[in-house]
C-alpha cells in the first residue's frame, strides 16, 4: 500500500456537505510537533483495513512510531474475533497507530488496548460531552435512549518485533436507520454536543498521547501510571455479572470484580473461585 492523503482530493471534496472530509494539513498542524508522539498523519480516502495496512508498513518499511493512518471508509475492518466493521463513508472515525513502546516489560503490552480505551472515553467526555463506558476489553459503549450501545471499538495487534498497531474505529453520525446491527451506536444519536470529525479526532489523539506517555514513564506500571484505577472507574464491566465465552469452548459465568495487574478481567463465580481472563468475549447479563 502507499497511502495517498485524500483530503483534498478533487473527486471527493464535499460530495457530502453533512459529512465533511477531514482536513489532513490541519491535523498535521495540530498534532505533528518536535518532541512529540505523532509523527506523520496520512488520510486515505478508502481501504480495507487500516491496522493491515499499517502493519504491513511496519514490517516493509520500519514506519516510525506515531505514525497515523486514518481511512474515510474502511471496507473490511476488523475487531476482535475476525469481526466485521462496517459504516457509510465519513459516519465515523476509522484510524491506526504505531507504537512501539520501548522500555516497557513485554508482558505489560497487553494493556495497550485498555490504555487506549481510557484514553478515548476521557476525550469523547471532554469534547463530544458523551459519557462512553468501557466494556472489557476493548468495546466503547454510550447510552442511546436509556440503553447501553457499542459506539466504537479497539483492536491491537503486534507487528514485527518492537510494535504494536493500535486500531480505533468510532461511529460518530450514524443515524438509527443506518445502524449495522440493533444493539450499535453513535456519538449523534448519544446526544453529542459536538459531531465534528476533526476535533473529536484531534482530542483523541492527543488524549491517547497523555496516557501513553504516563503509561511509558512508570515502564508500563498500571498502578504507578493511574491507569488500572482510571480504567475501573470507567468499566461497564465490573460489577456486573457477565458470562465469558472463553477459547476452546468453555464458558465462566460470574460477578466482574476487578482487572487485575496484567489487565485481566477477574470473575467471582458461585462456588467462590477468583478466575483471571485474559481472552475471551465477556457477555453482560444484566444491568448495571
Amino acid at each position: 500500500m502507499t497511502p495517498r492523503d485524500a483530503s483534498d482530493a478533487p473527486d471527493n471534496r464535499w460530495s457530502d456537505l453533512g459529512r465533511p472530509p477531514l482536513n489532513g494539513t490541519a491535523l498535521r498542524r495540530a498534532l505533528v510537533r518536535e518532541g512529540g508522539l505523532w509523527t506523520d498523519v496520512r488520510i486515505v480516502q478508502r481501504t480495507g483495513s487500516t491496522n493491515t495496512d499499517l502493519a504491513g508498513l511496519v514490517t516493509r518499511e520500519n514506519a516510525d512510531e506515531g505514525t497515523v493512518l486514518v481511512a474515510e471508509e474502511q471496507n473490511a475492518g476488523r475487531g476482535r474475533l475476525d469481526r466485521r466493521w462496517t459504516a457509510p463513508a465519513r459516519s465515523g472515525l476509522f484510524f491506526s497507530v504505531v507504537l512501539k513502546p520501548t522500555g516497557v516489560p513485554v508482558e505489560r503490552w497487553g494493556w495497550l488496548p485498555l490504555l487506549t480505551g481510557v484514553a478515548v472515553a476521557t476525550a469523547l467526555s471532554r469534547t463530544a460531552g458523551v459519557d462512553t463506558a468501557l466494556k472489557w476489553p476493548n468495546d466503547l459503549l454510550v447510552t442511546v435512549d436509556g440503553e447501553e450501545r457499542k459506539a466504537g471499538g479497539i483492536l491491537a495487534e503486534r507487528a514485527g518485533a518492537d510494535a504494536v498497531v493500535v486500531g480505533i474505529g468510532v461511529n460518530v453520525t450514524l443515524g438509527a436507520a443506518e445502524l449495522p446491527v440493533p444493539g450499535a451506536g453513535s456519538l449523534l444519536l448519544a446526544g453529542a454536543t459536538t459531531t465534528d470529525r476533526d476535533t473529536v479526532l484531534r482530542t483523541v489523539l492527543r488524549s491517547l498521547e497523555d496516557w501513553y506517555g504516563r503509561w511509558r514513564a512508570a515502564a508500563g506500571d498500571p498502578a504507578a501510571s493511574g491507569l488500572q484505577e482510571t480504567y475501573a472507574a470507567g468499566s461497564a464491566t465490573l460489577g456486573r455479572t457477565v458470562r465469558a465465552e472463553l477459547p476452546g469452548g468453555r464458558s465462566l459465568v460470574g460477578e466482574a470484580v476487578a482487572v487485575d495487574g496484567d489487565g485481566r478481567l477477574v470473575i467471582a463465580t458461585e462456588e467462590g473461585v477468583q478466575e483471571p481472563v485474559g481472552a475471551g468475549d465477556v457477555i453482560h447479563l444484566r444491568p448495571a
